[in-house]
């Protein structure tokens, strides 16, 4: 996978696997909790950065940056009016992926949530939730 310098994000442009490398930059661009709350922000509808830093309560910054990552990414784009930028999202088949990556999460139990290498507990804890899982 190749990191496009102008704009800082990741492309799938390598020899004979571009479908798997794109695959895996659009889940990258998901996998952060802040472009992730955004983008569930933004399935609601359009909003301005000020609007996602009141409702999501991340600093200017933050959203600013991820807001141009998911932009970079052509997850969302921005209509101009006035001084101001409200941004959407460009395509409605992410709110099918959302709305089936939920359904999968939901179907294994947040399993997801323990894996050593991903999840939200550290080595230790996982194993400690793994095997409570069990019983």
């Amino acid at each position: 996978m190749a990191m496009n310098k102008a704009d800082g994000c990741l492309t799938g442009h390598t020899s004979g696997s571009s479908n798997l490398d794109a695959a895996v930059a659009l889940f990258h661009s998901l996998s952060d909790s802040a472009r992730l709350a955004i983008v569930r922000r933004l399935a609601d509808g359009e909003a301005r950065v000020v609007d996602l830093i009141g409702e999501l309560g991340l600093a200017q910054s933050t959203v600013s940056a991820h807001v141009a990552c998911l932009r970079d990414c052509g997850l969302v784009t921005g209509r101009p009016e006035g001084r101001q930028v409200f941004y959407s999202l460009t395509r409605p088949e992410l709110l099918d992926l959302l709305a089936s990556a939920e359904t999968l999460l939901a179907a294994t139990g947040n399993a997801v949530a323990l894996c050593p290498t991903y999840g939200t507990r550290s080595g230790t804890d996982a194993t400690t939730g793994a095997q409570e899982a069990r019983r």
